[in-house]
Order: structure tokens, then C-alpha cells, then sequence
């Protein structure tokens, strides 16, 4: 199991765990009110049959107080412990009750004469081991039509017995078990659907990445080729950029932005003549003129293409420097992207150090020499700082490199900071 599975085995067993102390509970919960409301509803049907038996429903006239009588005491002592029978005023009319309805009566909340037009029902608990029902029922003319008259009320109390409490008990305890050990074993079946979706995500985002870094080196390659005749060039100062950046302790997105600007650092040379890009000599002042748009031109190309954006802190100030005397916006110090200050570090220390078709390759002192005499105008001095602890590295890992292996230090860098 790798790291990842290892992170979504966890995540899932806690999401489950959690729905499962959640659900639980109410599992319990609705169980418990379920049992409750069948206790209720056997009573209210038993009740109202003995009450319809005993003519206890038309509460008005000389009988009626001997008929609630009759049905009270029928009523007490099957499901309920205490039935009271009231007139459609709220008068009682009769009451009567077993042993266990007399122990508990006085423990029962007093209300005022009864008024209610829909039946209810409360559960109380005078004690941890006395539990107790009370149903209140409005009786009409009527048991199908709830808009009938109402002809009195009909309270009763049941003592749930020890037996049925456990029995409630259980089978509530029973379907908060169930609930938790489906939330748990919903986790577990969730686990290889999350595991496969999660790889094929990550197999297609990384096909999807190698090819964007596919396009951005045949980008790379081809205003090198027209350049300078290599495009070993890009790949060095990508690397020397990205082991600066590392010194830095740049991260993540910021790394990443900083290889793709210094691969792509001279795109928009795409778009410059040949007969100035390719001039042997000196440039006149309005061919440089023309070669400086390369960076407006860069900025243009890598803007159009969403995964390129990032890299536009490097194209667009790759030729500022730290005093400001750089183009094409004269930016300084802290206002040119950390990005580019890095990589016109790697990138003059990497001109200096290889052979070009005019000049032959510097040494190491001589070119870190030019290096330290610029920091401070065209150098920031902290990224100069992190460079000098890599200098000596890079320049014995550079010196007589191919291109291949320039190639090969680049893409090792590109797989640790883009997660390949």
C-alpha cells in the first residue's frame, strides 16, 4: 500500500467512522420514537374500541358519566395504568387505575382542563427505571372525519414495563448497530472505487502534464535552434534556476513557475527577423530596438495558453536588473518577480560558463568574478547569496555536459517539483 492509498484508507475509515457516530444515534433515536408511537397507537386503538363499546363517546345526557366510568375501568388495567375521561368542557368525568397508575400518579406533571383538538403524547421518565407514556385524545362524533365534532377527551398512562423497556432497549440498540456497522462497511466498499478513480485521475493528469512539458520543450527547442544551434542552453538554466529556487526554499507552484519561465525565457525570439537574430556583428540601435520586443512578443505567447501563464514573471523581466537599468520596464529591486531574479543569475552564469560560436567558455573564478562584481546592479544580492553555496556544484556538473544530460538534470527537477 503506497502513501496515497495509505492517506485515502485513512480518510475514508474517518469520514465512516464519523457517519457512523452520527447516524448511530439517530438510528437510536428514530427507533426508539418508533417504538413509542406503536406503543401509543395499540393503545389509542385498544382504548377507542372499549370506549365505542361502552357508549363513551357521546359524553352528554344522564349516563354519561356511568358509561366513562365503565369504559375507564375496562381501560385501566389492559394497556394503561391510569384512564381518565373527560366532558367536551374539560370535566372530569370518570378515572381509574391499577396499583402501578396509583404509584406513579403523583409523579405525573399537572396540566389545566383539556382543551387539544389533535391527539398526542409525551414520554416521561420520573426516574432512570420508570418510564411512562401519556396519551391525550380528543373523541368525536366521528373516527374518520378529524374535523367532527369534539365530544370530550380521552387521557391515558401506561407504565412501560421492565420487559419492554429491554425489549425497546434492544431493537433500538439493534438498528443503531446496524446503521453504524453500514456506514463502516459503506467506507469499505467505497475504498477500491476511490483507490481507482483517484489513479485514473492521476494517470490522466499526468499524461496530460508530460505533454504540456512535451509541447513547452519543442517550444524551448525551436527559438533555440534558430538562437544558438542547442537547446542545452534552456535545459542548464532551467536546472541552475530551479536548484537556486530550491536554495530559496520555494515550493510547489512557485518552483514550477520558475522552470517554465526560464525554459521559455527567449519565446518570443520566435517572432524576431533572422537577419537580426542571426546577425554575427553588433546590433544598431534600431535592430535592438527590434530585438528587445521579443519580451512584449514572449509575454503575448505564454498569456495564450492557460498552463503557460505562470512562466510570464520570468519572460516578461527576464532582462530587468536590481538597479533598474534593465527593459523593457526598468523595474528594480523587489519589483522584478523573485522568478526572474533568479534566473538572470542562471542565466549570465551560464553564458559565461559555455562555449558559443564567439567566444570560448569561461572559468569558474573569472565568471563568478563578473558575477559578484554585479550584484547589487544587476544581481539581487540574497539570490547571489543562495547561489554561492551551489556555485562550485553546478559548474563541475555543467562543464562538458551534453545536451542529453543537461536534458536529463532538467526533467529530474521537473519530476520532483511536478509531482511526476
Amino acid at each position: 500500500m503506497d502513501a496515497f492509498q495509505k492517506r485515502t484508507a485513512l480518510r475514508i475509515t474517518m469520514v465512516s467512522v464519523l457517519l457512523a457516530s452520527l447516524a448511530s444515534p439517530v438510528a437510536w433515536m428514530v427507533a426508539r420514537e418508533s417504538a413509542e408511537e406503536s406503543v401509543v397507537a395499540l393503545a389509542n386503538e385498544e382504548s377507542g374500541r372499549l370506549l365505542h363499546r361502552f357508549d363513551a363517546i357521546e359524553l352528554s345526557g344522564p349516563d354519561a358519566a356511568n358509561h366513562a366510568k365503565a369504559a375507564a375501568y375496562a381501560i385501566a388495567g389492559g394497556l394503561f395504568d391510569i384512564a381518565e375521561i373527560y366532558d367536551m368542557q374539560g370535566l372530569k368525568l370518570a378515572e381509574s387505575m391499577t396499583a402501578e397508575g396509583e404509584a406513579v400518579e403523583a409523579k405525573l406533571p399537572t396540566h389545566e382542563a383539556p382543551r387539544y383538538t389533535a391527539a398526542s403524547y409525551e414520554s416521561i421518565k420520573p426516574t432512570p427505571d420508570m418510564w411512562l407514556l401519556r396519551v391525550f385524545v380528543p373523541l368525536r362524533t366521528s373516527a374518520t372525519n378529524p374535523h367532527a365534532p369534539i365530544t370530550g377527551y380521552f387521557e391515558g398512562v401506561r407504565v412501560i414495563p421492565k420487559w419492554q423497556q429491554d425489549q425497546i432497549f434492544n431493537n433500538s440498540l439493534t438498528m443503531a448497530l446496524m446503521v453504524g456497522l453500514a456506514s463502516l462497511l459503506c467506507g469499505a466498499a467505497l475504498y477500491p472505487v476511490v483507490v481507482h478513480l483517484s489513479a485514473d485521475n492521476t494517470r490522466k493528469a499526468r499524461e496530460v502534464l508530460e505533454s504540456h512539458i512535451a509541447m513547452m520543450e519543442a517550444m524551448g527547442r525551436a527559438i533555440a535552434k534558430r538562437d544558438s544551434d542547442t537547446g542545452a542552453h534552456n535545459y542548464r538554466v532551467a536546472w541552475i534556476a530551479s536548484r537556486i529556487g530550491e536554495q530559496l526554499n520555494l515550493k510547489s507552484e512557485a518552483m514550477q513557475t520558475l522552470i517554465v519561465g526560464s525554459f521559455l525565457h527567449d519565446v518570443g525570439k520566435i517572432g524576431i527577423p533572422d537577419a537580426i537574430l542571426l546577425k554575427p556583428g553588433r546590433l544598431d540601435d534600431t535592430e535592438m530596438t527590434t530585438m528587445r520586443t521579443h519580451v512584449a512578443q514572449g509575454e503575448s505567447i505564454v498569456d495564450g495558453i492557460n498552463w503557460l501563464a505562470g512562466a510570464n514573471a520570468v519572460v516578461a523581466a527576464h532582462h530587468e536588473k536590481w538597479d533598474g537599468s534593465g527593459y523593457p520596464r526598468k523595474l528594480s529591486a523587489q519589483t522584478i518577480p523573485l522568478a526572474a531574479r533568479i534566473f538572470a543569475v542562471a542565466d549570465v552564469f551560464d553564458a559565461l560558463c559555455s562555449k558559443r560560436p564567439y567566444k570560448e567558455p569561461m572559468g569558474f573564478d573569472v565568471a563568478m568574478g563578473i558575477l559578484e562584481k554585479d550584484t547589487g546592479s544587476h544581481f539581487d544580492p540574497e539570490v547571489m547569496a543562495a547561489f554561492r553555496n551551489i556555485a562550485r556544484k553546478t559548474f563541475d556538473r555543467l562543464a562538458q555536459a551534453s545536451e542529453e544530460e543537461a536534458r536529463g538534470l532538467m526533467e529530474e527537477r521537473v519530476r520532483v517539483h511536478f509531482g511526476m
